[in-house]
């Protein structure tokens, strides 16, 4: 691990290049441009108000503040595991031609979702504002809570896309898999609305504690569950070095795959 480390910072300005690239390039000659990171999850969330308090019959006060507290660090997640899946595939001709540590991609990748998520941010400022919600000092945990989740999102794209080089079709399944996990964290909906014995097992999803702290900062304003939150940062640290040891692997046949 000592050498990624010396390696990430001899490389320090590829990396500042590519985070910049990732989010330039991402809606590059459209033309609301950045735009979209705010047009997107605000289409994405009025639908959902529009149609599941009828179908869930949901009386939560607020209901959309409380969707978008939630879309917005899910589109997070969904985007950087769609992008950094296929990342090398999408690099491929300068893979092939320079040399650099190829992990550069799926960290320039996570932490430009990152960026474009704090950007987002602004809009759960303004529902927040609107609401009569406001803010609280809770909100001083908010970097508890992105370190959680940026080290699952890239525990998991080191995984993805080394297995994509290799299979091509893992991108679609994973994405299958994605929006079969949309509908087992709480975004639509609050976890209340289950018994207690089933919770226990939609807490296995870190996504879970994650989507709830997020809520707990911004639209409840009350103490996040730090001793969850912790829990996961530290299995993810655990799982990242275990993921980051598949990628080193598989790593090796990056050039003949490509």
């Amino acid at each position: 691990m000592k050498n990624f480390f010396v390696e990430l910072y001899n490389y320090r300005e590829l990396l500042k290049t590519n985070v910049k690239k990732e989010i330039r390039g991402k809606y590059k000659g459209s033309f609301l441009g950045v735009l979209w990171s705010f047009v997107n999850p605000l289409l994405m969330t009025l639908i959902y108000a529009i149609v599941f308090p009828f179908l869930l019959r949901n009386t939560t006060p607020h209901y959309t503040t409380y969707l978008i507290i939630g879309v917005l660090p899910w589109n997070w997640f969904t985007t950087v595991i769609s992008q950094g899946t296929s990342t090398f595939l999408a690099n491929a001709g300068i893979i092939k031609k320079v040399y650099f540590p190829r992990e550069i991609l799926p960290i320039s990748v996570v932490t430009s979702g990152l960026i474009n998520f704090l950007i987002s941010c602004i809009i759960i400022a303004i529902f927040l504002i609107c609401s009569g919600i406001g803010f609280s000092q809770y909100i001083l945990f908010l970097p508890i809570i992105l370190i959680a989740q940026y080290i699952i999102s890239l525990a998991a794209i080191f995984v993805t896309s080394a297995v994509n080089v290799y299979i091509r079709d893992a991108e679609y399944i994973i994405n299958f898999l994605i929006q079969m996990l949309f509908y087992a964290t709480p975004i639509l909906y609050t976890l209340d609305m289950f018994p207690v014995r089933f919770q226990k097992y939609l807490l296995l999803n870190p996504l879970v504690t994650i989507i709830n702290g997020y809520r707990d900062i911004f639209y409840y304003q009350t103490m996040p569950n730090l001793k969850l939150l912790f829990t996961i940062i530290g299995s993810g640290i655990i799982l990242l070095y275990i993921c980051y040891k598949i990628f080193k692997k598989l790593e090796k046949g990056f050039a003949e795959e490509l």
